[in-house]
């Protein structure tokens, strides 16, 4: 390992992260961190490219014979929470740790991928070439993110998603279903024995969502969850029965299932109308097989399902999650990561890679 270009990419990394947490970037607001990135490849002398707010670039000796190896992470965050006591776009650092918006979640795991990139960036002779991905609207599944970004990229093999799990390699995930539910009753006046309750026909469904398991269950990612988020009627007035109540049902699927195993059996046991509101946002894996997974055995990374959805679930692609920070402190008060981690990281991502490319 070239030990001065490490401390090198590992300390502008650092910097990078809190030039990124100082800004703002909502998703769809990425404008500015997209900048911000742009500006600090191409001083570090690497041609980029740009699409709305994402920005790509690959290895300087790269090799159309070969095939391509994405590192990918997001730039974009959620809004940040009212309990927070800092102010979440300072970019503090105390007791080893940053704190601030997005350092964790996903703005560590990013600047350790663009480290490793610039770690091998002039490298020749490689076995695969390297592209790299800042991309937008993670937090929202956006449709502008990694998704309109795929088709302008070189064919990609296979990739690493950086989130943040402590280095331990996220192998599965479980996919995301949103079903919007609406049962239908007849209109009338609370006072007279009149009208049909929606609330009262969902009822028996809202049972089925909270009580029904599915059969087959994950050794990684254990059983589909089924939880009923949202309820609500037209109804501005007390006195009106209700002609429709609408609810909503967060699925998480696992590996064992395809989203339209799932709608069958929802069809067949609840008597409300269904609409699945996405069927992108899939379950995946990768093969424990597979170079990656096995070169992070070999660095003692465990393997583990994640109950979270991330963007490898739009990558038509074997996916490797994994990344410094805490998938615990993601979207909470006060967001940190430990600098260490950040380091530790970035040795970790360049030992891994250095038994596959």
């Amino acid at each position: 390992m070239n030990d001065q270009l490490l401390k090198k990419v590992s300390g502008e990394a650092v910097n990078l992260l809190k030039q990124l947490v100082a800004i703002p970037s909502f998703s769809k607001e990425e404008d500015k961190t997209a900048t911000l990135i742009e500006n600090f490849l191409q001083q570090n002398g690497v041609p980029c490219n740009r699409l709305k707010n994402n920005v790509w670039a690959t290895n300087k000796y790269f090799d159309d014979s070969k095939p391509c190896l994405l590192l990918n992470s997001h730039h974009d965050t959620v809004q940040p929470n009212k309990a927070y006591t800092l102010d979440p776009f300072s970019p503090i650092e105390k007791d080893g740790k940053i704190f601030g918006l997005g350092s964790n979640d996903a703005g560590g795991p990013l600047v350790a991928l663009m480290a490793v990139f610039l770690y091998f960036y002039e490298e020749k002779n490689l076995a695969y070439n390297l592209v790299f991905a800042a991309t937008a609207e993670e937090e929202i599944s956006g449709r502008n993110g990694i998704e309109i970004l795929l088709p302008e990229l070189p064919m990609i093999e296979c990739g690493i998603v950086g989130e943040p799990t402590q280095m331990q390699m996220a192998i599965a995930e479980r996919g995301l279903l949103v079903l919007d539910i609406v049962a239908k009753g007849v209109a009338g006046h609370a006072a007279r024995d009149e009208g049909e309750n929606a609330i009262y026909k969902a009822l028996p469904d809202l049972e089925w969502f909270r009580n029904y398991s599915f059969r087959k269950v994950s050794p990684l990612l254990g059983a589909v969850k089924m939880t009923v988020t949202v309820i609500e009627t037209d109804n501005k007035a007390h006195n009106v029965v209700p002609s429709q109540c609408r609810f909503v049902v967060d699925i998480r699927v696992n590996e064992l299932y395809t989203f339209e195993e799932i709608i069958t059996t929802v069809q067949a046991n609840v008597k409300s109308e269904i609409s699945p509101r996405s069927m992108r946002m899939r379950s995946t894996a990768i093969s424990q097989n597979h170079p990656l997974v096995k070169a992070g055995l070999s660095l003692e990374s465990t393997c583990y399902g994640s109950p979270t959805t991330s963007d490898k679930a739009l990558m038509p692609f074997q996916t490797l999650k994994i990344g410094p920070g805490d998938s615990a402190r993601s979207h909470t008060a006060d967001e940190y990561i430990y600098v260490d981690e950040i380091y530790k990281g970035i040795e970790m991502y360049i030992q891994l890679l250095n038994q596959v490319i």
